[in-house]
């Protein structure tokens, strides 16, 4: 047994005052001042600032309209990160678990940040060290360090034995004092080092980041020789600058960024309106890639706590009831299966007190304590203190109903439990979550194989997935036969869906046995078992009545235990991406667009085809105004890799298309037109019918407001050509009915075109 030392009084509320606190900054995300510089300062910003300047200066106001685009999408942006920046500190705040400690003599839970240098801090399983500090009483306290130092065996930890900030207790209770607080603790050091807002990986982040720098690379070469060819072909200057800025202007996907900000905001905030805390705003797009959700029976598919349901002696003459009393009351932390024993024994027999005890832990699968005179007693699972028996053949006959079964058994010595016998067996009731069965029932809808990973008798396991309908439930794997070889164990995972009597050390192994072969996969989980499972998930799902050091390692935080939450939060995942994949095709295609465009005007000497105003108006048409709207529609579409490639496929030809019937329609015009300006509407009239019909093809299936939309985009711009303010404010002047109808039957050609080329590159939806 550990030395222990007298209870230690802990600060009084004197020294509290005076004593340095726990200030540590929140990484839930990011500051106010990091999220305006994330908006206003980028490298397009920039770029059309300047050309912004340069027209107001030299060309005339209204070709200066898309600077206003600009400073809304910045203003946009910083609005909805700030919507979601509250959203998530305030269940950041809710999600903090309260800290034990013992001040004036008293035990107290207060909030981590209220902790101060010198505090005596309490621990039981599962909670987590928030500050480093010095042993000072232990009761079998186990701490687990793996997230710091990457080995899973827990550490034995006795009076005057260091703790570090980042680890977590695993079993037995204890307490230390803070010797280091707020920045000065490790955990601290390590994460201000790997940088305060950490974003977990994400394709679709990447994606974009990579088609801005490719695109900032080509903007600039491109946009110097249309600089060049404007002002060679043109005398005047203001209208060689116009055509320029035109040009370079339409290059720059602006809203890209602001439309992928807004849809990952938003899902956050939607989410917090279910009571559940994304951790990481990336995280949303890993819900929509998984096809493998690990759950763990307790506490997932069952409800928090159980309850005594009969004891069964198996001899006579033994004093069952007063061995089990004493037992649940040697934990100073009980976990759920001692308060269940507590609620039906409250009370401690007399004589009983304990001169040694091991508390529970998952590695072990049981606890134990010396009596002295009353002997040694210990209560676990059956198959693994039992060797075989009638004992042993009752056990395994009462799990098959589903219950949970322990046994009873006397030791000669906590040191020798091999020599166990059987005295008693024990059984719990848990209660399956209601939900349960609809949750289970749209994940195999949605195509997301269920795992049912569980430290439990693997009959007791099976009994629980057959009654919920799960796949092969009836068929449990003990995970102790299973290989250790990580390609075979890949190969049991695929084949089989529920296991039990698996190992904290297993449940890390089987997430990357299936990760090698090829899987996404989320794990839920809510005990300290949980935690390096969850670490290792492409997503760790942790429930809100969860252990602490459960809560910080996870991605998803589902504050309210709520199982039926997940088919929400996979569904918001997959929202945000197939959107977010529309809107890039969308935004993309403009700007391979007006690439094409721009080498083609800029390698043959001609004016180019529009001005400012004019790609303002058609922009806004077939790509703003629709792309706010489709950013944010529900869609149950899963998730695909290959983000990039797909856009590229669908971006590149529709843009290559419509610069050539724009090019085709204006050079045309211009040989019958008697003024530039009716040349370039001819080329305005083209440009939109062809991008709205790109419009089409990305907004399928066409919903009733789908096509409410694309009809109204195309209404919109029909009544700009009509109104004389409108035509006069964006410098449009049809040229007759040929010439206009000669736009529009290159518009329909073109539309063809693009509609077979999508088709053939293999990105159009049906």
């Amino acid at each position: 047994m550990d030395g222990l030392v007298p209870m230690a009084q802990g600060l009084t509320s004197a020294q509290v005052a005076q004593a340095k606190t726990n200030d540590v900054p929140r990484r839930s995300s990011r500051s106010l001042s990091a999220i305006i510089r994330a908006n206003v300062f980028t490298l397009f910003n920039l770029v059309i600032g300047v050309l912004w300047a340069l027209i107001l200066i030299f060309g005339e106001w209204q070709d200066g309209a898309f600077g206003l685009i600009m400073v809304a999408n910045a203003l946009i942006g910083i609005i909805q990160e700030l919507r979601a920046k509250r959203t998530l500190d305030k269940l950041a705040v809710i999600n903090e678990a309260p800290v034990r400690v013992r001040r004036d003599g008293e035990e107290r839970s207060i909030e981590p940040h209220r902790l101060v240098l010198g505090d005596l801090i309490l621990l039981g399983p599962g909670d987590r060290l928030l500050v480093d500090g010095e042993v000072i009483e232990s009761n079998g306290l186990e701490v687990d360090e793996s997230l710091l130092t990457g080995e899973a065996d827990p550490v034995h930890k006795q009076p005057g034995d260091p703790v570090l900030s980042g680890s977590f207790a695993v079993a037995g209770s204890g307490a230390f004092v803070a010797t280091k607080v707020g920045t000065d603790a490790y955990a601290v050091k390590l994460a201000e080092e790997a940088s305060k807002f950490h974003l977990a990986h994400s394709e679709l982040r990447e994606g974009v980041a990579n088609f801005i720098k490719y695109i900032t690379w080509l903007v600039v070469p491109i946009g110097a020789l249309l600089i060049y060819s404007q002002l060679r072909s043109s005398a005047d200057f203001g209208t060689a600058l116009t055509g320029a800025v035109a040009g370079i202007v339409t290059m720059i996907p602006e809203g890209l960024v602001l439309m992928t900000s807004i849809a990952f905001a938003v899902g956050v905030v939607r989410l917090g309106r279910r009571r559940c805390l994304v951790q990481e705003l990336p995280a949303i797009e890993g819900l929509a890639r998984v096809d493998v959700l690990c759950l763990d029976k307790t506490g997932t598919l069952t409800a928090g706590g159980m309850d005594l349901d009969q004891v069964l002696p198996l001899g006579d003459s033994q004093p069952v009831d007063a061995a089990l009393a004493a037992l649940a009351h040697v934990d100073h932390q009980p976990n759920a299966t001692a308060q269940a024993i507590r609620a039906h024994y409250p009370e401690v027999p007399d004589g009983w007190t304990a001169a040694e005890s091991v508390p529970f832990s998952s590695a072990r699968k049981w606890s134990g304590a010396d009596f002295g005179e009353r002997g040694t007693w210990l209560l676990g699972a059956p198959d693994v203190l039992l060797d075989g028996g009638d004992g042993y053949d009752r056990a395994a006959e009462l799990a098959t109903t589903g219950a949970r079964v322990l046994a009873l058994c006397q030791a000669e010595s906590l040191s020798h439990t091999e020599s166990a016998k059987p005295v008693a067996l024990v059984t719990l009731k848990q209660r399956i979550r209601p939900d349960a069965h609809q949750t289970l029932r749209y994940f195999a809808e949605q195509g997301v194989t269920v795992k049912v990973i569980s430290g439990d008798n693997p009959v007791a396991v099976s009994a629980i997935a057959t009654s919920l309908g799960i796949p092969d439930g009836e068929r449990a794997i003990d995970a102790r036969s299973l290989p250790g070889d990580a390609e075979q164990l890949g190969e049991a995972l695929d084949s089989n869906a529920v296991f039990g009597r698996v190992t904290p050390r297993q449940k890390r192994a089987f997430v990357k046995a299936l990760q090698a072969r090829g899987h996404t996969v989320a794990m839920t989980g809510d005990g300290v078992n949980d935690v390096l499972a969850l670490k290792d998930a492409d997503l760790g799902i942790a429930m809100g009545a969860g252990s602490p050091a459960t809560k910080a390692v996870a991605q998803v935080v589902l504050l309210d235990d709520k199982f039926a939450t997940l088919p929400h939060v996979v569904g918001e995942g997959r929202r945000v991406l197939a959107n977010i994949e529309r809107v890039s095709n969308l935004f993309l295609t403009k700007t391979f667009f007006a690439i094409m465009l721009s080498l083609l005007v800029g390698a043959a000497g001609m004016a180019f085809p529009f001005a400012p105003r004019h790609t303002t108006l058609t922009n806004a048409l077939t790509i703003g105004i629709p792309a706010f709207f489709l950013a944010l529609a529900p869609t149950l579409e899963r998730s695909k890799p290959g983000f990039v490639r797909r856009v590229l496929r669908f971006a590149v030809p529709a843009g290559v298309v419509c610069a050539a019937a724009v090019l085709l329609s204006f050079w045309i015009a211009q040989q019958e037109a008697t003024s530039l300006v009716e040349s370039q509407t001819a080329a305005v009239i083209t440009l939109f019918l062809t991008t709205w019909w790109v419009l089409v093809l990305i907004a399928r299936p066409l919903s009733w407001w789908r096509v409410a939309l694309v009809g109204s985009m195309a209404a919109l711009f029909g009544i700009g050509l009509t109104l004389p303010f409108v035509r006069t404010l964006f410098a449009l002047e049809p040229g007759g009915v040929a010439g206009d109808l000669t736009a529009v039957g290159i518009s329909i050609v073109a539309a063809i075109v693009i509609s077979a080329a999508v088709k053939l590159a293999g990105t159009l939806r049906p």
